[in-house]
């Protein structure tokens, strides 16, 4: 049966390669990829909120739910066991695996993908833990655009250009905002804008969105109704409102990395549920705003008109009934929110930071105006349109997207009559984050080991050479305790000028020049009186096989030399890299990558 569709889909990949021309070919795959994508999208929404519903919809609201105890453990348990037992391998990090998958330009996510986060993040939201479904989802949505590409033969490049296309659908589906799929896609996977890129992933985001329109209405995803136009006096608070979001921002990022770090020196999975689920259920049991991804709060904060109705946010909690303490409450939960998400996914949960920058944003906009209002500091500021700010600059932030930030968070509520102050939180945001932090929450895992393809052209390129691919082997070695007339018999079979000095067991010395010796090697009465030890120096730097290709190119400018060694980390000689060698491969290289 396996045999007989392979050779179905031969005869039609035969077929396709005569009838329809590449191009054509792309759109087609990048159309199908949308409606995929859309319906994943869909589907992981509808299991999150109906786990969500079942689970909590007789809790009390006007006092603590101890439940709120149990379920976060029992979620992130479930989905670890279903990671470890079904999938096993790890599916957390979504957004840095796509950015990966890039960055070694290939293109090729696994196939488990397509179906394992939505399974994993669904139990793990569903039953309260507190992450995002967003970043799964767009995992998911690139793993389809990949393995279609693979299951039709398709290049490298077309099969980069698919994992795009499955993240913008991801994006524009799940949030019904095409354009925000769009720009995330070239802004955050840093996917080039040509011409040939632009239109698939115009399809997939376009198709995505207009299925979940059918599916699902055309109402904005957050309902916002802007009672009070922008005016530009206020330019001065939202750029201070830019900044606020630009230190939370910090903070999230630098907080999770911590916490993440302590979750990694713990080696066996019970312990990380232990510590991930005692943390999770107690921040949760104290501030439920934290279960699940805590839209209902969004909700509630964009909307509310009064004190009455923004106090509804303590419900659930010890601190109903206190609606003097709300400041306090919401500054709360920003300050624990990074470690609820951190210990979600640190402790076996599967889910991402799209909703928690979203939610951090939201409640730091409002604290903002709140504090401001109820203390009378500035002038009046309307908490909605505040909030709102917050969403697009903590999200800019976080991500280092500021116009990914702008155009979801318009779409999402419709707020387009605030963009102008949209685009300053998020741009003062952004600045404020570069100071302390170059690279995204997502790229600095891949950017600490120089894995990261960026849009400036050097460092890419340099990003796909291997070290592996320019070391050069035929280098004659000699020892130590070698006398001239030795050297002399190894030099007249080489066709270097450079001869790496190495022990027995192999471990590099140092470096013997034929420059240094020219002036002698022909006086065979010198050949038994001298020893390589004699004229060996040291070399001017070590390479080491795990260094990139930008430390090693940082390297030879230091040095200003034109031959460098290889070792291992343990100083074993492993051969030598030449300058030409890299210009060569880089040349090589250059030529692939502009290819269109």
């Amino acid at each position: 049966m396996t045999e007989e569709k392979n050779s179905v889909l031969q005869r039609f990949i035969l077929w396709r390669e005569k009838n329809i021309k590449e191009k054509q070919f792309i759109l087609i795959l990048s159309f199908l990829v949308g409606i995929f994508t859309a319906f994943a999208a869909l589907i992981l929404k509808v299991i999150i909120h109906w786990i969500q519903n079942f689970l909590t919809e007789n809790f009390n609201t006007t006092e603590a739910n101890y439940l709120y105890l149990v379920y976060p453990v029992v979620g992130i348990f479930l989905a670890g066991v279903f990671v470890r037992q079904v999938v096993r391998d790890d599916i957390s990090h979504g957004v840095t695996k796509i950015l990966y998958a890039i960055s070694r330009r290939q293109g090729r996510i696994k196939r488990h993908n397509a179906w394992s986060s939505i399974i994993a993040s669904s139990i793990t939201i569903g039953f309260g833990g507190s992450v995002g479904a967003e970043a799964p989802i767009v995992l998911t949505g690139s793993a389809i655009g990949s393995n279609l590409g693979s299951i039709f033969k398709m290049e490298h490049r077309t099969l980069m250009l698919l994992v795009g296309c499955g993240a913008a659908g991801a994006v524009a589906g799940i949030f019904k905002a095409p354009i925000a799929g769009l720009v995330f896609t070239l802004e955050v996977l840093m996917i080039d804008l040509t011409m040939s890129s632009l239109l698939p992933l115009l399809i997939s985001a376009v198709t995505a969105a207009t299925v979940s329109y059918i599916v699902s209405g055309t109402d904005a995803m957050f309902k916002f109704h802007l009672d009070q136009p922008f005016a530009l006096e206020r330019i001065p608070y939202v750029i201070l409102l830019g900044i606020f979001c630009g230190l939370v921002s910090l903070y999230f990022t630098r907080a999770m990395n911590s916490v993440e770090g302590v979750f990694g020196r713990l080696k066996t999975p019970y312990k990380k549920l232990m510590l991930g689920g005692a943390m999770l259920s107690i921040l949760i049991f104290l501030f439920p705003p934290l279960y699940g991804e805590g839209y209902n709060t969004i909700e509630l904060l964009l909307n509310g008109v009064s004190n009455e109705q923004w106090d509804t946010v303590m419900n659930n909690s010890f601190f109903y009934g206190h609606g003097n303490l709300l400041l306090l409450y919401l500054v709360l939960i920003i300050l624990f929110k990074v470690f609820a998400s951190s210990a979600t996914n640190g402790g076996g949960g599967c889910g991402g930071i799209f909703a928690p920058s979203l939610y951090l944003g939201c409640i730091a906009g409002f604290v903002f105006a709140h504090f401001s209002n109820e203390f009378e500091v500035t002038a009046f500021l309307p908490e909605k349109n505040f909030a709102l700010m917050g969403m697009a600059g903590v999200m800019s932030g976080v991500m280092h997207a500021p116009l990914t930030g702008v155009f979801l968070i318009a779409e999402l509520t419709g707020g387009y009559d605030l963009f102008l102050p949209l685009m300053i939180v998020s741009v003062s945001s952004y600045l404020t984050i570069i100071v302390f932090e170059p690279h995204s929450i997502y790229s600095m895992r891949l950017a600490k080991k120089g894995e990261l393809l960026t849009h400036h052209k050097d460092k890419a390129i340099l990003t796909l050479m291997k070290m592996e691919n320019v070391v050069e082997k035929d280098f004659k070695t000699v020892r130590p305790e070698m006398d001239l007339g030795e050297l002399v018999k190894a030099i007249s079979s080489s066709r270097r000028n450079v001869f790496p000095v190495t022990d027995q067991a192999g471990v590099l010395m140092g470096i013997v020049l034929l420059d240094d010796i020219r002036n002698i090697m022909f006086r065979q009465e010198l050949y038994h009186r001298f020893t390589v030890g004699k004229f060996m120096t040291s070399a001017p730097a070590r390479l080491y096989d795990t260094d990139s290709m930008e430390q090693v190119m940082r390297t030879f400018d230091d040095t200003k030399a034109w031959n460098l060694p290889v070792v291992d980390s343990e100083n074993r000689y492993l051969g030598f890299v030449s300058k030409s060698k890299i210009f060569n491969s880089y040349r090589e290289v250059l030529v692939h990558f502009s290819e269109d």
